[in-house]
């Protein structure tokens, strides 16, 4: 599967066939602590008969030396591994060009299925990186033609199914598990996933403040620091291989990018699709050429990736963060492919210099030094591109400086003189025992099977691979140690406190200091044009019909509304009463009676006030502005937006209108195609600490107000969770409401 949509968490790395750490080592360990564990209980010997005395010795009889300690782990002898099988599977080409791979296994009665598509967020275009990782996530929350996201949901899950989207650097992936009697059904909505999703706005919007809160995390953490940043640096600004979404690319991002991105890519011929489980071969293959007998999209070729070739940029960086118990780094070079024919070797000389407990870094700048922990080096190859070299750990602030000097010499080191033998047999023997763990089940191979066919590798690329491993001498770790490492080209990332190293990090030379500047997050208001301003106007005309009418809106001079608030018990569980007071054109006043306090809140859309009891304040910051949005989005003057001369209204589809007005105020409504009324509103908040939050306001049961619809219950979700669900208790309009009732500050 591919990870959690960031770019440093890339298709290739996640199918790379070997994760080169010291796995047997650790087997063997977690053995000897068992071992351990048995001899300690046998401590007390069993009784047994009493023994002849010993005989006596000749007097001129040195004494003789101890018997050294029997050591059963010593004499523990492990098997060789069997050379890794890949399963039988049939391929096929359906009529519209879709590759297929079958393979039947008959041990349990489910059926799962994975469609790896030519793409990935590196054919992301400029100015709008994260388009690739959006389409990803909205492909399956945003629902098909057929059916939203949600009755999606429910439908898989009464069937114990799941179907699911993901885009990573270099492939996308659509997969579906099924049990094998629900199969069919459970393959049509794959299908709908892959071939018609709908990308609907609410779950567009969701996805990109989700997209939003990563990138205001960024710097929360020093390993995702160091993930992002160690890319850039590595593969430079020119390359998209270190790009990461910021929030003017998210901000750029509309729907129409993601609907273009998924016809761009997403067509029969640039599709490997493979199913496994219990079925019959050639059933299943007649199955799905009738399931996708109808898509027969064509598209011209993809282009090949970009290339990562980039000029090294080795010096020193630094990642400013204080307060923290330890420094992080990394540090390396750009790598190679996982098709270099060195590339075993590589990887096990990564893990002799620092594969696992008894690596070279870890004997040194951890044991012997005490200066440095989970400290590791790999040579991360990738299939399509050149990966990186990297040797990362966390350090003791003050000895910051200390550990990367010695890193530094272990890899002249590692130039020089070739690896015992010793050393040589536990890295080789942790990557092929690696290599294992990572095949143990029939979805890994087939993973790298589709990897293999993807990047054009032979197809049993993972058996030489596992040959080459096994062969690797000492000879050849001390050759590509002197061929591929680079000292010369190091690029050292740290992340820390500089006032806490000694010596400061320019004892490693010029340091130059990353921008960690989070900018503030905008609201862009979608792009206008002659066509969709039209249309926002033909569905602002349906809605207002729907509801009564724009005349019966225009007459509407105050309204009060009475709604009981049910909070969820995750934001803390409370019934309140709340009072909504509006007069036109632009008065709002809210009171809510909460566990026996009473707190008003006032605006004229340009100040307000806030009171509690007899004190009251002025609104300041997100208060106001929080204010201010609800005027804007109060029920009837927002339905007449389109006559309000500061206003814009947008169609971004056939069903959803963007509505914008002066000071940052956006908020969208998707008009339910069924009724013409207002199905959801969307707007964000700004919140005191931390980032912005999406606000969905789904409403339901309409009443009759006036001669107008009027939704009486309405859930809203607070970034895509349930924050709180709404009744109204009483609607009035028009009952002679004045503007002193509402600046009553009590």
């Amino acid at each position: 599967m591919i990870p959690s949509p960031t770019r440093s968490a890339s298709v290739g790395r996640t199918l790379s066939p070997v994760n080169p750490a010291a796995s047997r080592l650790l087997a063997r360990t977690l053995f000897a602590l068992a071992i351990a564990a048995i001899l300690a209980n046998a401590q007390t010997p069993p009784q047994t008969p009493p023994q002849a005395a010993p005989r006596p010795r000749p007097a001129a009889a040195a004494p003789a030396a101890p018997a050294a300690p029997a050591n059963p782990l010593r004499d523990l002898k492990f098997p060789p591994l069997r050379l890794i099988e890949a399963p039988k599977a049939a391929a096929f080409t359906l009529p519209n060009g879709m590759k297929l791979f079958l393979i039947e296994d008959r041990e349990v009665p489910v059926v799962s299925g994975v469609a790896r598509i030519h793409t990935g967020n590196l054919f992301d275009p400029a100015g709008k990186v994260g388009v690739a990782t959006l389409t990803g996530m909205a492909m399956r929350t945003g629902g098909t033609r057929q059916m939203t996201g949600e009755e999606l949901d429910r439908k898989l899950e009464d069937m114990a199914a799941r179907v699911e989207t993901a885009i990573g650097e270099s492939a996308g992936e659509v997969s579906f598990f099924s049990l094998a009697e629900n199969s069919a059904e459970v393959l049509a909505a794959f299908r709908d996933v892959l071939t018609v999703p709908a990308f609907r706005i609410d779950k567009v919007d969701l996805a990109k403040m989700q997209l939003r809160g990563s990138v205001s995390r960024r710097n929360d953490d020093p390993d995702r620091i160091l993930a992002r940043e160690f890319p850039a640096l590595v593969y430079g600004p020119a390359t998209p291989y270190g790009w990461t979404p910021k929030f003017e690319d998210i901000g750029r991002i509309a729907r129409a990018d993601l609907l273009a991105f998924h016809k761009r890519y997403f067509f029969p011929k640039n599709v490997t699709l493979a199913v496994w489980g219990d079925f019959e071969t050639a059933r299943m293959k007649e199955r799905l050429e009738r399931l996708f007998a109808g898509w027969t999209v064509e598209q011209p070729p993809v282009p090949e990736f970009p290339n990562a070739a980039a000029k090294p940029a080795p010096g020193v960086y630094l990642a400013r963060k204080i307060d923290l118990p330890l420094t992080s780094f990394a540090i390396g070079h750009l790598g190679g492919k996982n098709a270099d024919k060195d590339y075993p070797a590589l990887t096990v000389m990564a893990g002799i210099l620092g594969g696992g407990f008894s690596s070279r870094l870890f004997e040194r700048v951890h044991t012997r030094m005490g200066n440095a922990s989970n400290i590791s080096a790999r040579w991360a190859g990738a299939y399509g591109h050149p990966g990186t070299f990297e040797i990362s750990g966390a350090a003791k602030s003050h000895s910051t400086v200390a550990t990367i000097q010695a890193i530094k010499q272990e890899l002249e080191r590692m130039r020089t003189a070739e690896v015992s033998e010793e050393e040589l047999r536990t890295a080789r023997d942790g990557a092929l025992d690696s290599l294992a763990f990572a095949s143990g089940t029939r979805r890994q191979i087939l993973d790298r099977m589709l990897a293999f066919e993807y990047f054009g590798y032979p197809a049993d690329f993972l058996q030489q691979y596992q040959k080459a491993l096994a062969s690797v001498t000492a000879a050849d770790v001390l050759r590509v140690a002197k061929e591929y490492l680079r000292p010369a080209d190091l690029t050292i990332l740290v992340v820390g406190d500089p006032d806490e190293f000694v010596p400061s990090l320019e004892g490693l030379g010029p340091v130059r200091e990353i921008d960690m500047t989070i900018p503030e997050p905008k609201a862009i208001a979608a792009a206008t044009d002659t066509a969709s301003l039209e249309q926002g106007k033909l569905i602002m005309a349906r809605m207002q019909a729907a509801v009564g009418g724009a005349e019966k809106l225009a007459a509407v001079k105050d309204y009060t509304a009475i709604r009981e608030v049910r909070i969820a018990a995750a934001a803390g569980g409370e019934t309140l009463t709340e009072t909504e007071s509006w007069i036109a054109p632009a008065y709002l006043r809210e009171d809510a009676d909460r566990s026996g306090l009473h707190r008003a809140l006032y605006t004229d859309g340009k100040s307000g006030w806030t009171a509690r009891g007899r004190q009251s304040a002025a609104l300041l910051g997100p208060t106001l502005k929080g204010m201010q949005s609800d005027l804007f989005r109060s029920y009837f003057s927002f339905l007449l937006s389109d006559r309000v001369a500061e206003r814009t209204v947008t169609a971004l589809d056939e069903n959803t209108v963007e509505i914008s007005a002066p000071g940052g105020l956006v908020a969208r409504v998707a008009v339910s195609p069924e009724t013409g009324l207002p199905q959801q509103i969307s707007y964000t908040i700004e919140m005191p600490t931390g980032p912005p939050v999406l606000v969905q306001e789904i409403y339901s049961r309409f009443e009759d107000v006036a001669g107008m619809r009027v939704p009486y219950e309405c859930s809203a979700l607070h970034d895509g969770e349930i924050f709180d669900e709404s009744t109204v208790k009483d609607f009035k309009v028009n009952s002679g409401l004045v503007l002193s009732q509402l600046e009553r500050r009590q």
